[in-house]
C-alpha cells in the first residue's frame, strides 16, 4: 500500500511570509517517506468543516506548480478539481501545463464541485447537482480530447462548445495525464470513474462502506466493458491516530482498506507546519504500510 499526503492547512506562524518555505520544506520531506502522492485542494476558502473560511487558502494550480520545483518523484494533483471552477479547455491547459513543467507527474484530479458558499461568494455559477454532474462529464470527455494529437476539435456538447481543441505542447505524460475523480456518488460518480477514470478516491468511512462502493464500481466496470483492476483504488484517511502519532493505530485501521484492494492512502498533516509532522510520522508509516502489500 502506498502513502499521499494531501495538504489543506495554510495558516503558519509567520503568516503568508512562512508559506513558501514551509511547504518546500514538506514537499522534501514527503519525498523522504516515500509519498507517491502529495496534493492539495481546489478550494479558495477554508472549509468550514475544517477551520474559518477565512482561514488562509492557497490556490491549487500555483500551489502545485511550486511543488513540482520541489519534488522528485510524486505524483501531484489537487483532491479534486471542482469542474465548475475552470472552463474545461482551460483546465486542460493548466494540467497539461502541470505536467510537462513536473516531467510527467500530474495528475487530474476532478469532481462535481460542491462548496456552495465559496461559489456564490466569488461569483462563480453554481448549477444545480445533475448539470455539475453533466458538466463533469464534458469535461472529461474534453480534455481527452484536448489530449489527442490527432483530434483538435470541434467540440460541441450541451454546456460547452469548443472551435478547437489545440493542446501544444502535449504533456508528457502518455497517453495523458491520469484522470482522478473524486467521490463515492453510486450513480454518477463511480459511473463516470468507469467510463473515463484512471483512479477513484473514496474516504475511509468504513471498511464495509468502502467495500460496498467498490463492489459498486465493478459493476459500472462490467456494464461499460471497462477492466476493474485498471483503476488505481486511493483512500483518504481522516482518522486521528497518524496526526497523534499512533503510527501502529494507522496501520491497525487501514489494514482492513488494503485487504480490500486499496492501493494508496492519503493522509493529512494536522497544521501547516507539515514538515516536521511528515518526518515524524510519514516516514516510518510509509515503510509499515508497503509491508501490508
Amino acid at each position: 500500500m502506498e502513502l499521499g499526503i494531501h495538504l489543506v492547512f495554510f495558516d503558519h506562524a509567520d503568516g503568508p511570509a512562512g508559506l513558501a518555505p514551509e511547504l518546500a520544506r514538506s514537499a522534501e520531506a514527503a519525498e523522504r517517506a516515500g509519498a507517491s502522492w502529495l496534493s492539495v485542494m481546489d478550494h479558495f476558502f477554508q472549509m468550514e468543516h475544517v477551520g474559518l473560511s477565512e482561514d488562509a487558502m492557497l490556490e491549487g494550480y500555483t500551489t502545485l506548480g511550486y511543488l513540482a520545483a520541489h519534488t522528485s518523484n510524486a505524483q501531484l494533483g489537487l483532491l479534486v478539481t471542482g469542474v465548475t471552477y475552470r472552463y474545461p479547455g482551460i483546465l486542460a491547459k493548466i494540467a497539461t501545463t502541470t505536467d510537462v513543467l513536473s516531467g510527467g507527474r500530474a495528475t487530474l484530479g476532478i469532481g462535481a464541485a460542491w462548496y456552495e458558499r465559496e461559489h456564490h461568494a466569488l461569483g462563480v455559477p453554481y448549477p444545480p447537482t445533475a448539470e455539475r454532474f453533466e458538466r463533469l462529464e464534458e469535461a472529461l470527455q474534453i480534455c481527452l480530447q484536448m489530449w489527442d494529437p490527432e483530434n483538435n476539435g470541434p467540440f460541441t456538447g450541451t454546456h460547452y462548445q469548443l472551435a478547437e481543441t489545440i493542446c501544444t505542447p502535449q504533456p508528457v505524460s502518455q497517453p495523458h495525464p491520469p484522470i482522478l475523480i473524486g467521490g463515492g456518488g453510486e450513480k454518477k460518480t463511480l459511473r463516470l470513474v468507469a467510463q473515463y477514470g484512471d483512479a477513484c478516491n473514496l474516504f475511509a468511512s468504513s471498511p464495509e462502506e468502502v467495500g460496498h462502493k467498490l463492489d459498486v464500481l465493478r459493476r459500472h466496470c462490467d456494464d461499460v466493458g471497462r477492466d476493474y483492476a485498471e483503476i488505481k483504488k486511493t483512500l483518504l484517511y481522516t482518522g486521528e491516530t497518524l496526526g497523534n502519532g499512533d503510527v501502529d493505530g494507522f496501520i491497525a485501521a487501514v489494514e482492513p482498506y488494503a485487504r480490500l484492494g486499496m492501493q494508496q492512502v492519503i493522509v493529512i498533516p494536522p497544521n501547516a507546519h507539515g514538515a516536521a509532522w511528515i518526518d515524524k510520522t510519514c516516514v516510518p508509516a510509509a515503510s509499515r504500510l508497503a509491508e501490508l502489500g
